[in-house]
């Protein structure tokens, strides 16, 4: 840790954005104690790659969240800790309330004993619901359809309130489409179950699926198929070590944006793929689901203008090659 760089407390840093972020904040210079209940952590790779403090606990225990706080000089939180499945948050609301709701207060509530007034929040473009519009700048309606979403807007309005009433300092990251590995193939994306696309094609080269689906071939689209907004891991974490150093200088709380401002559809994620690997990826069309808006597409002009953050990696090829690379190493 260099010099006068303070220790920030990560929760979730074992998952996949926050594993990244961990990273950078190290490359950065600053100290890092991750807190995870390893559900959907790996601990491997807190041991193997990033060689800090890991302490195995849940945000809602208020008592563990004390000693944390007694035991370590903590200047800052990024909280990543939530649970991101949206269809399990339909069938299993009470599991996301209780989590992302009820743990982040808890949280927040030990940071004010603590004095610990700077929070770096994992948000959502998932708050803003079906867009009227795109490309959908922070000031746009949120309307979340789903109990993660809503999770997430709540915890956004608890920030708020705190802020006001007991300046607690935030800034709120609304991503986009998560995905991509970090360049070296230190740390990638692994989920249980998998439910993004790109892994699921990536895992579909590599033969551990059949075929992928394209859930709706009618859509008002170019090739008639889903676009969405895809956003390099890396470029995300950059985004919180500025958003950190904001808060840090003495920045009033703000919401921000991390999204490319391109979208890419479906059949163009799976020509990445194809042509990042080289195989041919079998494709089965199927109906539309419920609740996928045709186009996700986000600005982040404000992240760019108030932090200077400038995404590194806009090109689906290369965010495809750079988890081609991980998923390859991953499941050999």
């Amino acid at each position: 840790m260099s010099p006068g760089k303070p220790t920030i407390l990560v929760t979730g840093g074992a998952g996949y954005i926050g594993s990244h972020t961990v990273l950078a904040l190290k490359k950065a210079g600053y100290g890092v104690v991750i807190l995870d209940n390893l559900v959907y952590g790996h601990r491997d790779l807190v041991e193997k790659v990033l060689q800090v403090e890991l302490i195995i606990g849940d945000t809602s225990d208020r008592a563990l969240l004390d000693h944390v706080f007694k035991t370590h000089d903590i200047a800052a939180v990024m909280h990543f800790s939530a649970y991101a499945y949206v269809g399990e948050s339909v069938s299993d609301p009470a599991k996301y309330y209780r989590n992302n709701v009820l743990g982040t207060l808890t949280l927040l509530e030990a940071m004010l004993t603590a004095s610990v007034k700077k929070f770096v929040f994992s948000s959502t473009c998932a708050t803003y619901g079906v867009p009227e519009f795109v490309p959908i700048p922070e000031t746009h309606p949120q309307n979340p359809i789903n109990p993660y979403g809503a999770t997430k807007l709540m915890v956004e309005r608890i920030l708020s309130d705190f802020d006001v009433a007991y300046g607690l300092q935030s800034v709120r990251f609304r991503y986009f489409n998560a995905a991509g590995a970090n360049p070296d193939g230190l740390l990638g994306e692994d989920h249980n179950p998998e439910t993004h696309l790109i892994p699921l094609v990536l895992m579909t080269a590599l033969g551990k699926r059949e075929s992928i689906s394209i859930f709706g071939t009618d859509y008002p689209t170019p090739d008639g198929t889903c676009i969405r907004d895809y956003i390099h891991v890396n470029d995300l974490a950059d985004a919180h070590i500025l958003g950190l150093e904001y808060l840090l200088k003495g920045g009033d709380s703000e919401v921000f944006n991390l999204s490319n401002g391109s979208g890419f559809s479906v059949r163009e994620v799976i020509a990445a793929v194809e042509e990042v690997t080289g195989i041919s990826i079998p494709v089965e069309e199927r109906d539309r689901r419920p609740g996928d808006p045709p186009i996700l597409i986000g600005t982040s002009d404000k992240a760019r203008t108030i932090l200077g953050w400038q995404p590194q990696y806009p090109s689906i090829k290369d965010i495809v090659a750079d988890a081609w690379q991980w998923h390859q190493k991953r499941h050999k």
